[in-house]
């Protein structure tokens, strides 16, 4: 019977991946570089090697893994080729080339539902069956898993909470194309743009005014602190961010709803400001869904990639 099994996450910087048994325990975990020339060509085989060289290190035999479980920022088709715009992949063999080269079965998904995943499995979200995960990092990535299964959607698209609409008025482009997005205000990028946009509309005193550089954790920081002009860009985050809660939370009803990313590293203010917004907007059935820290940080995505195996 098969014991152990490995977990990966493809990355734009590197690839991270552990080694863990079936009960969920992380035996090892190690990362390599992404090499995204050529079109993202080498990662496959990248991959590959770098597990190989780990099986020669146990004296596991074939029959003790389970296989390879693998999330990566975009699509994998049922014929086992996959998509990453940020990699250069269009339509790659993925799975017949890791299961070529290592032997082993070869499953997986989108990072961000591999994520939930794994928080669903072996983090925050144990015990229940159902969560949305909203990751607040360079951009808002989420994912959904309802009765234990990811919500992939009809074209891939599920959990892309990100680009829900919230403010129809902007005039800026979202990365997507689309205006308005939860991602132009509560990611860590969306945090520094509404600190400078407070900044230069106001003439309130801060000590963000003195800061080289404008970032999340210098906002949030400077909240912490009481400084008041960093207090109300943190509600205003925080506002559109509860806004885009409630709108999933009314259409698939989670039992629990976790933040992670870097900007949930603020930890437990950024939830009881979020909380504080989220029930004006949420249906009354789902006012108290309790909202969350994930607990699984950066190896959320090998984890969920190792439940997917399962």
């Amino acid at each position: 019977m098969a014991k152990y099994g490995y977990g990966v996450d493809v990355g734009g910087t590197t690839v991270k991946m552990g080694l863990f048994t079936t009960d969920g325990t992380l035996l090892d975990k190690w990362a390599i570089d992404t090499d995204v020339s050529l079109g993202g060509r080498n990662i496959p085989g990248d991959i590959g090697r770098s597990i190989l060289a780990d099986m020669n290190k146990h004296s596991f035999d074939k029959g003790d893994y389970l296989g390879i479980g693998i999330g990566i920022p975009g699509q994998i088709f049922p014929d086992g080729t996959a998509n990453a715009v940020n990699l250069g992949w269009d339509h790659l063999p993925l799975v017949s080339e890791l299961q070529d080269m290592t032997g082993l079965r070869v499953t997986g998904g989108n990072d961000a539902n591999m994520a939930a995943l794994g928080e669903y499995w072996m983090g925050t979200g144990k015990g229940y069956k159902s969560l949305v995960l909203v990751t607040l990092g360079t951009g808002v990535g989420g994912g959904i898993i309802l009765d234990g299964k990811c919500l992939d959607g009809a074209h891939g698209a599920g959990g892309e909470i990100g680009h829900i609409n919230v403010n129809p008025g902007e005039t800026r482009v979202c990365g997507c194309g689309n205006r308005g997005c939860l991602e132009q205000y509560a990611s860590a990028t969306g945090n520094a743009r509404l600190a400078l946009d407070a900044l230069a509309s106001s003439n309130k005193p801060s000590t963000l005014r003195s800061c080289p550089k404008i970032d999340a954790k210098v906002c949030w920081d400077a909240a912490k602190a009481g400084d008041e002009l960093a207090m109300e860009i943190a509600d205003k985050f925080c506002d559109y961010l509860a806004r885009g809660l409630a709108t999933v939370a009314n259409t698939v009803d989670p039992e629990v709803i976790l933040l992670g990313g870097g900007v949930s590293h603020t930890g437990q203010p950024l939830i009881d400001r979020v909380t504080k917004y989220y029930v004006n907007y949420a249906f009354p059935a789902c006012r108290k869904t309790p909202i969350l820290l994930a607990s699984l940080s950066n190896d959320a995505g090998i984890y969920g990639a190792m439940a997917a195996l399962l």
